[in-house]
């Protein structure tokens, strides 16, 4: 069964972003996670905007522990709800 996060984003209500098939989650800057995802034809690569860190990798640190709360679910919970440390304004695919 496939697994998502929902991820709250300013005045958007909340995206549902894949957990299955991460290949990476990086901290990409102090605004910015991205989430590549890769398959034999092709990546995708998911870019989280949220409010400016410090510094470290505290949303990065966020979503990686979401997944993997994600995937200890039992089969029938499709969905993890996400509380990020940090605003999120934006989620993008590329």
């Amino acid at each position: 069964m496939a697994k998502f996060l929902s991820i709250p984003v300013t005045s958007e209500g909340n995206q549902l972003v894949s957990a299955d098939n991460i290949k990476l989650i990086e901290q990409a800057s102090t605004t910015t996670v991205t989430i590549v995802y890769g398959g034999a034809a092709a990546q995708d690569v998911i870019t989280i905007t949220h409010a400016t860190q410090s510094s470290g990798q505290e949303m990065r640190d966020v979503i990686q522990d979401a997944v993997v709360s994600a995937h200890q679910t039992m089969w029938q919970n499709v969905v993890t709800t996400v509380a990020p440390t940090k605003a999120v304004s934006l989620i993008a695919i590329a």
